[in-house]
């Protein structure tokens, strides 16, 4: 499961984290990438008040850094809704009706892919092969991939999955 529940550390803790964290991985190939994805794991998100620490840590620009967060979808700067739903939008699934079950959920569910759910416990997102594509439409709710999915199911898997 993809659960990440937190209490938010000061600022100060989160440098901490940030230095920890790039001392692990300062001599790793891409380690700006590496550690992005680490600190994600340790705090559920990477705020942007993290930007400029990571910069000057590992002596990158602020726009470096931003650049790499705001490029992969993977990478979030706001805390992840409890229960996240990606969708597979790979040609595979297009071709056995991905698109309609996109549209679908996220008008049942009252979410805009990329966006959470009014109550903000469903995070509705679009992914580009999920490596299920016999079983298309395919897509993960709490990190479980699941195939030949309608939105019937899609909505069931979330009831199954809200806290």
């Amino acid at each position: 499961m993809e659960h990440v529940t937190q209490a938010t550390p000061s600022p100060h803790a989160h440098a901490d984290v940030v230095r920890a964290v790039v001392d692990e991985h300062r001599h790793e190939p891409g380690n700006l990438l590496v550690v992005l994805l680490d600190l994600q794991q340790r705090l559920g998100h990477l705020d942007p008040a993290l930007v400029p620490v990571v910069a000057h840590e590992l002596n990158l620009s602020r726009a470096e850094v931003h650049g790499v967060i705001t490029f992969y979808r993977d990478l979030r700067t706001t805390p992840p809704a409890p229960v996240r739903v990606r969708l597979c939008r790979a040609e595979a699934c297009a071709s056995v009706g991905a698109e309609a079950l996109v549209s679908d959920v996220g008008e049942r569910l009252g979410a805009r892919l990329g966006g959470t759910t009014p109550d903000g416990q469903v995070s509705l997102e679009e992914v580009f092969c999920l490596g299920n594509c016999a079983l298309g439409p395919s897509g993960q709710v709490d990190g479980r991939v699941h195939g030949r999915l309608d939105a019937d199911r899609v909505l069931d898997l979330v009831a199954r999955a809200r806290p």
